[in-house]
């Protein structure tokens, strides 16, 4: 038994710090696409008629058990013929599943331009990894997209996806990773996602619940106090803030980090025209300019570090018991 959690344990610290070294190749084949079109497949034959709630609940199961299935089979199949070949399998089973090394080169891919003050290019680049209209925002709101979009991936991208490979290995991992998925592709509540989507965006709000506090939490005490506020007033806004947010996992990420920086985010997006209202976030100290999405970078190293290092004193505590 010991041997098995120490062989996981340095599965998961080898896939961590690989995705922080080399990240996923752009050309590469990727699990995730392969779900994604498979996801699409399913939603074209269920989504329609009556009972969508139900068929949602059904595409919930015929994306999320096959993946975890694929990773369990993958993993144990490995560690069967040669425990160094399990360590090998899982790392790499891991390593593709997080998303620190990409995230932060879509961050840095606005941050350069902008910091050369090529607005045209940062809206360019800003508008891959956005929804909302970008050509004609400023500094300040480009720097917020970015902010945004980097707070709300620590938790999709990285630490909940780790969280589940500490608990369950690579195959929790990448059941998170089919929920996510599912989340992000049909958890919407428009008119052709409002009842199809429900099972799979409440599954994602459910995993996404523990990790997403625990990684707002860790960016308020392991990164530098940008703002000057105290620990017990930011951690007051934090918990205030977060609750403003229509999600119940990413106002914890975005409120932190508004807090930790000193900064204001949330407000109005337009998206294809239409302004969309969000609540505010943050003291609202300094206005946002391109510093701050190093800033949030940074928050995104330590916060995925500390996870990884709860993670590791846990798993060691229960090797040493074992």
């Amino acid at each position: 038994m010991g041997v098995l959690i120490g062989s996981h344990l340095l599965a998961v610290t080898l896939g961590f710090f690989l995705d922080k070294l080399i990240g996923d190749p752009p050309h590469w084949p990727h699990p995730v696409r392969w779900i994604g079109t498979y996801i699409s497949k399913l939603t074209n034959g269920l989504n329609k008629g009556s009972k969508r709630t139900a068929k949602g609940f059904i595409l919930l199961l015929l994306v999320v058990l096959p993946t975890f299935l694929v990773a369990a089979l993958l993993s144990f199949t490995a560690y069967w013929w040669n425990p160094a070949a399990g360590v090998a399998v899982e790392t790499v089973l891991i390593a593709i599943g997080l998303a620190q090394k990409s995230l932060r080169t879509a961050a840095l891919d606005v941050a350069k331009p902008l910091m050369a003050k090529d607005m045209k290019e940062a809206r360019v680049k800003l508008s891959w990894i956005v929804g909302r209209d970008t050509d004609r925002l400023d500094e300040s709101e480009i720097t917020r997209g970015v902010v945004e979009t980097v707070s709300e991936n620590i938790s999709d991208g990285v630490t909940a996806p780790l969280f589940f490979a500490f608990i369950l290995g690579a195959p929790g991992l990448w059941l998170y990773k089919a929920v996510n998925t599912l989340d992000s592709m049909v958890g919407y509540k428009d008119d052709r996602y409002r009842q199809f989507g429900t099972a799979s965006a409440r599954a994602d709000d459910v995993l996404n619940f523990i990790p997403a506090r625990i990684t707002g939490f860790f960016i308020l005490i392991l990164s530098k106090n940008e703002g000057g506020i105290p620990l017990r007033k930011r951690l007051e806004g934090w918990r205030t803030d977060a609750k403003k947010h229509p999600s119940p996992n990413s106002g914890y990420l975005e409120a932190a980090t508004a807090w930790q920086l000193g900064v204001q985010l949330g407000g109005t997006n337009s998206y294809k025209g239409v302004a969309s209202r969000r609540p505010k976030f943050g003291p609202n100290l300094q206005k946002l300019t391109a510093i701050h999405i190093d800033q949030t970078l940074v928050q995104l190293k330590r916060a995925a570090s500390g996870v990884w290092a709860l993670g590791i004193i846990i798993g060691g505590i229960i090797y040493a018991i074992a």
